[in-house]
Formats: C-alpha cells, sequence, structure tokens
C-alpha cells in the first residue's frame, strides 16, 4: 500500500527530498525532549509551494495522516506523529522551503517562507538595517512557520508582542490542497471575518503554513542590560511596575530567575552569578535613538526603591554573558536530568501568590521536588519546571498527572493558562476543557471539521479526546 504513496510522491518531489529510511527518519519521529515517538512511512521535504498543495490534495483524497513539521524544537509533542496513526502517515518537513520573498521599507515588512530559521530571518533584517524582535533560546534552529504555529513568546513580548502580533499576512495551504494566500502588508483590513488568526496558534491542526509576511522595526541603537537581585517576586513586580512609569515602551525584556535556576545555568555556562539573593531580574532598556542615557533614569529608579543589589552591563561582552546565563537555563536543565515542565502564564498580580501556594503544595506531596523556575515575569508567563531529587530519570514521569494536577490546579486557581508559548501539542489535550468552556470546544471543533472534514492534519494535537 506504502509502494503505491510513495510512486505518486516520486511524481510530485525529487527522490532526494522523499526520506523513507528508518535511521535517517527516526530523528524527524522523535521530539526535541526525546519524550515522544512517532512513527511515519516517509518523510517529505518539498521546496515548493505547488507541490505542498499536490501532497495535501493526495493525502486528503487517501485519507493519509500529515504531521508537520518545522525545526523540530517543540517540547509538547507538537510536531511528532501521534501513536495512533502508527505508520500510516507521513511527516511533511518545511524545511527547504525556506526563501525570502520581499522585503519592503515602506511598510516595515518581511515576507519569508516557513522554513526560514528564526536566526536567519533575523540576520536578514538587520543587514536591511531593520529589527525583527522575536527571540528565543533555540533561534538558532525554530522555524519561523512552528513559531507561527504556535504562537511563540521569547524575550521580546513586553514591548513587541507575540508572534501573533508581528504577522500581518499569511499563506498557508488547507488540508484539501487549497492554497489561501493573503500576503499583502496591509496594515487595515476589515473585510470579513480573518482566518489567519485562527490558524496562528493552532498548532498545525488546521493548515499548513506555508509563508508569512512580518512587522519590522527600528534596530536598537542605545541598549540597557541589567541584572538585579531581589528577595521576593513581589518586590519584582513592584520594580516592574516603577519602570512602566518611567520607561513604558523602553522595556524590551523583564525575565524572572530563581536563585535555583541561576545555580544551574551558572555551573552549567562557567559563569558567575552576577548578584546573590533569593530571585534575579534580568531587564533590558532599548531606543532607536542612538546615544541615550537610559543608565541615569534607570539608577534613579533603582535608588528610590533600595533595589541596589545590581549589575549593569557595561560593554556587549558583559551583556552577551548576561543573557548566555538566561538563556542556557534550559540546556542546563536537559543535562540534570528529566522533569516535569510547565509553560504557565499568569496575572502578573496573582504570580507571587501562585508561586508560594504551589511550592507549598508540591512539597507537601512531593518532599523531593525541586523546583527550576524562570520565564517573562514582563508578560506573566513562566517555565515552571519540577525535578524530583531522587528521580531524575524519565520514570519521573509516571508522577507527571500528579504533580500536574498540583501546579495546573493552582494555575486555574489563580487565572491562569497552562499553556503559554509552547502549545498544547499532544501533552496538554486532557487540560483544554479545564481552561475552556464547553461552548469554545465545540467552536474549535466545527473548525476542525470544516476545514480537515477527515482529521488528517497533525492528529491527537491540541484538541481533548472525545469521551
Amino acid at each position: 500500500m506504502y509502494s503505491d504513496h510513495l510512486h505518486k510522491f516520486n511524481q510530485i518531489l525529487p527522490s532526494s527530498n522523499i526520506l523513507t529510511d528508518p535511521d535517517i527518519t527516526s530523528s524527524f519521529c522523535t521530539d526535541h525532549r526525546n519524550r515522544y515517538h512517532g512513527e511515519a512511512f516517509a518523510v517529505l521535504q518539498p521546496d515548493n509551494v505547488d507541490a505542498i498543495q499536490k501532497i495535501m490534495r493526495y493525502c486528503h483524497q487517501h485519507h493519509i495522516p500529515v504531521t508537520p513539521q518545522g525545526g523540530n524544537t517543540g517540547l509538547c509533542g507538537g510536531a511528532t506523529p501521534h501513536s495512533s496513526i502508527s505508520k500510516q502517515g507521513i511527516i511533511l518537513s518545511l524545511s527547504k522551503l525556506n526563501r525570502l520573498r520581499n522585503l519592503s521599507y515602506d511598510d516595515n515588512t518581511i515576507t519569508v517562507e516557513a522554513g526560514m530559521i528564526l536566526a536567519d530571518l533575523q540576520t536578514e533584517a538587520r543587514n536591511a538595517g531593520l529589527y525583527f524582535p522575536l527571540s528565543l533560546a533555540s533561534e538558532g534552529s525554530c522555524q519561523i512557520g512552528g513559531n507561527i504555529a504556535c504562537n511563540a513568546g521569547g524575550v521580546n513580548v513586553v514591548r513587541y508582542g507575540t508572534t501573533r502580533d508581528l504577522v500581518i499576512g499569511l499563506e498557508y495551504v488547507l488540508p484539501t490542497g487549497e492554497l489561501i494566500s493573503h500576503l499583502q502588508p496591509l496594515h487595515k483590513n476589515t473585510s470579513g471575518y480573518e482566518m489567519r488568526q485562527i490558524i496562528i496558534g493552532s498548532e498545525g491542526t488546521l493548515a499548513i503554513i506555508t509563508a508569512a509576511t512580518l512587522k519590522l522595526f527600528a534596530q536598537p541603537l542605545s541598549i540597557l542590560t541589567a541584572w538585579i537581585g531581589i528577595d521576593t517576586i513581589q518586590t519584582a513586580i513592584d520594580l516592574l511596575q516603577r519602570l512602566r512609569n518611567q520607561f513604558s515602551d523602553r522595556i524590551s525584556s523583564f525575565e524572572l530567575i530563581s536563585s535555583q535556576a541561576l545555580k544551574l545555568s551558572s555551573s552549567y555556562s562557567q559563569l558567575q552569578p552576577p548578584t546573590e539573593a533569593a530571585w534575579h531580574i534580568l531587564l533590558e532598556l532599548t531606543d532607536s535613538i542612538p546615544n541615550q542615557n537610559l543608565t541615569d533614569p534607570l539608577i534613579s529608579v533603582l535608588e528610590q526603591g533600595n533595589w541596589l543589589n545590581t549589575v549593569i552591563a557595561q560593554s556587549e561582552t558583559e551583556r552577551n554573558q548576561l543573557w548566555k546565563l538566561r538563556e542556557n537555563i534550559s540546556e542546563a536543565q536537559r543535562h540534570l536530568g528529566a522533569s516535569i515542565k510547565h509553560d504557565i502564564a499568569l496575572p502578573i498580580e496573582y504570580i507571587a501568590d501562585f508561586v508560594e501556594h504551589s511550592q507549598q503544595q508540591l512539597q507537601q506531596a512531593f518532599p523531593h521536588a525541586q523546583t527550576i523556575l524562570f520565564g517573562h515575569l514582563g508578560d506573566g508567563s513562566l517555565h515552571y519546571n519540577v525535578f524530583l531529587g531522587d528521580t531524575l530519570n524519565n520514570d519521573v514521569y509516571q508522577h507527571e498527572d500528579n504533580i500536574n494536577k498540583i501546579v495546573y490546579e493552582c494555575v486555574i486557581k489563580h487565572h491562569g493558562t497552562v499553556a503559554a508559548e509552547h502549545g498544547i501539542g499532544q501533552l496538554k489535550t486532557q487540560w483544554i476543557p479545564q481552561i475552556r468552556t464547553q461552548s469554545e470546544i465545540n467552536w474549535m471543533r466545527i473548525q476542525k471539521q470544516t476545514l480537515d472534514p477527515h482529521n488528517i492534519l497533525n492528529m491527537g494535537k491540541v484538541l481533548p479526546p472525545l469521551p
């Protein structure tokens, strides 16, 4: 049966773009955390939109499951074939669809294909004298199509918003093979329902994103980076309020880092901690006007609040070292062992209470639990990762349901969400009914049924399992 499908795909793609050797395809079938292991009878790597349309049209006709995949850097199993598919489906890799299509100085936009690596997109903007602000720890390997599919956040959301806020035009192929392309840089368009907003953040369950037109900005020419040691999370929130009043949208980043997270990253990065404290803030102020004095106003704010346990980067090298400590936390955790990861968001006013209550409940249930907490306090999202000191291998997942129940119920009690920027994938589908009403879930199912009537696209992701 698969030979007939492969014969058809060979009519659409060169043989070099069709991978069937299990030794080669295994890396595509395994997620970034080595937790989910799916199967596919082929990995297809089209390099043009017409080929994607033909592939989707054929898969729709023959009910072949399709798992879209970008850089495969996700943490929720969203780009790994679901176990229910067995070996009946394909992986559609967008890595070869990676060209720059257009750059408009008049509209301050750039149009790129979905497979372009985020760091390459940043470079294209920089070479044009402009700035693309989306920045993630995985930017050297993640792809912009995947970023859009998950509505990625990153460290600059405080000033520039999430990926959704950066997309001004989108091109995508529906499961039926139909192409929808609205890449014009229209800053206003109220002609009916905005379908692209449904596609953004849908994690590849509704369409294959093939290209996007994205907003660009003036390059930051004045940058101040500071590391501040503080006693409590509430103190950090008070500092954030003061900084907003003083600097408004010149605050680009406001990152919270626990002492445990810093200790782990410091050892891994071979860099000394900038400050000694229970909690730490890494903040960055930027301005597109060169030689702006951001230091004196910042020092004035810090002195007023007695936030004097502070290091301000005096060179680009020092700035890079501070950011290295922040960006290496995730990789340092991987070297420590397996953990139960939570990508959560709460109203900022509730974060301090949430952390206190959730920590108390975890310690009562799991005395060996250690939480590595860090994230984007400036927009209310946190990475809340639980290690069990006596179980640092994959055996920890036998406790996942109980740990999740403690953390997520505490999140919901404090008016938060279980998915901030990593998405739902196949990891958190059972929690959707806890954070979305039945009416919302019914609406989601209607969209899925309308666009993907045979349910071939990224099966087992996002939507909760049916009873």
